[in-house]
């Protein structure tokens, strides 16, 4: 028998019962749209941590104070941080060729405007670069400038929603809001950003960083603590420049903390190391899905078993007619065989075309983020086609061995 013949034949085979045929591929086709759009869930989600981080800003270093080692020679108190707003000066002032430094300390404050109050506001105190750092610009006004950082002037900067939820239609520039118990001038409103990494930028108020040090500190012994802060951002100035800039702040705080390189009592992290250690977790979880979403094809395929199974004995009659006319078991095997590879390759390609449909429509509603990804859609594919073969081959060689005159007399 040639093979297409033998392609004809089984063809012929499964029309013949097309519900049947239809109803057993659903499995299949299930597993494999399953495991396209689980994939493609968690490869969208690790896209979006990617993008959240990435639009912090551009070629930015993150370095984190460690609460396991405190130097008393130097100055620090024992439990407490080990970086401070002091040590971002000195990195903006020491370490050659970076765009910029910037430092962060919020506080929860009510703000209100004339009979207007807004609870639970998250008061930002940053600095000059805080701008260029994080990428954020200023859509109306300016932003504070380093004497009035210095000075402690008290200033402030409001986010767009916070701007309209205050003062509505009436100008911002130039009218004061109370933080708490502290009357500040506005000076800018920031331009539109919305949330990232779950924070709403567009309700917060920036002002300067020793406004929050002086009015807003979280202790009466912050200043005698040295102002301590939990991360500097450094931008460098490209991305090849990194690793250099990398290496100047840590010599730097090491020499002004008393520490080694070995037994640092910081961490610096780039934008890069953060996305790989987020890629890991989703890489593990998107494994898990492609393997629960796996079993589903394994179902498929024990369904495959069963029909073709109930169909070897529906056709015995069938079978010891072609084999008396000069089927050899080769012969039987392969039509069996075939029918059960097209029912797995037809499901599979039903699968993607549900998979990638699913996937796209998901991200078109806006429902989750979802990316396709080509090795997954392979994968499954690949995986239907394994399914029918296991799954198709014993009840092959089942009808292959039948008698053929036990299979003439079957009725």
């Amino acid at each position: 028998m040639t093979f297409g013949e033998l392609l004809r034949v089984a063809w012929e085979g499964l029309v013949t019962n097309k519900v049947r045929s239809l109803l057993t591929m659903l499995g299949v086709i299930i597993g494999v749209a399953a495991v396209i759009i689980m994939t493609g869930v968690s490869a969208g989600t690790e896209a979006t941590i990617a993008d959240q981080i990435n639009s912090l800003g551009a070629n930015l270093i993150f370095v984190t104070a460690s609460f396991a080692r405190t130097n008393v020679a130097a100055g620090r108190m024992m439990g407490g941080g080990s970086l401070t707003y002091d040590d971002a000066l000195a990195i903006a002032e020491q370490v050659p060729n970076i765009s910029g430094v910037s430092v962060e300390q919020s506080s929860m404050q009510t703000v209100k405007y004339g009979a207007g109050a807004i609870e639970s506001v998250t008061i930002l105190g940053t600095t000059p670069d805080f701008p260029q750092v994080r990428d954020v610009s200023v859509a109306t006004g300016r932003w504070f400038n380093a004497t009035e950082v210095e000075r402690g002037t008290m200033v402030a900067v409001l986010g767009s929603t916070l701007a309209e939820e205050l003062f509505g239609d009436t100008d911002p520039i130039g009218q004061k809001v109370t933080v708490g118990n502290t009357k500040l001038t506005v000076i800018g409103i920031a331009a539109e950003r919305g949330s990232v990494s779950g924070q709403d930028w567009d309700s917060r108020l920036y002002t300067p960083i020793t406004v929050v040090f002086q009015r807003f500190a979280f202790s009466r012994f912050a200043g005698m603590q040295g102002n301590m802060v939990n991360t500097i951002y450094v931008q460098a100035p490209s991305a090849a420049a990194m690793e250099d800039t990398i290496l100047q702040v840590k010599l730097l705080l090491a020499r002004r903390h008393g520490v080694t390189l070995d037994e640092p009592d910081f961490t610096i992290q780039t934008q890069q190391d953060i996305i790989t250690a987020q890629g890991s977790t989703t890489a593990a979880f998107r494994e898990l899905l492609g393997w629960v979403a796996g079993v589903s094809l394994v179902v498929g395929g024990i369904g495959i078993m069963n029909i073709m199974l109930v169909s070897v004995t529906e056709r015995t009659r069938e079978i010891g007619i072609r084999q008396a006319v000069g089927a050899t078991p080769g012969d039987v095997r392969g039509q069996f065989l075939a029918e059960a590879l097209m029912l797995s390759l037809a499901g599979g390609l039903l699968g993607v075309a549900c998979g990638v449909g699913g996937s796209w429509a998901a991200n078109a509603m806006g429902q989750m983020r979802t990316v396709v990804l080509t090795q997954s859609v392979i994968l499954a594919f690949g995986a239907s086609a394994a399914v029918g073969v296991i799954f198709g081959y014993y009840p092959a060689s089942k009808a292959s061995q039948l008698d053929p005159i036990a299979a003439l007399r079957h009725e």
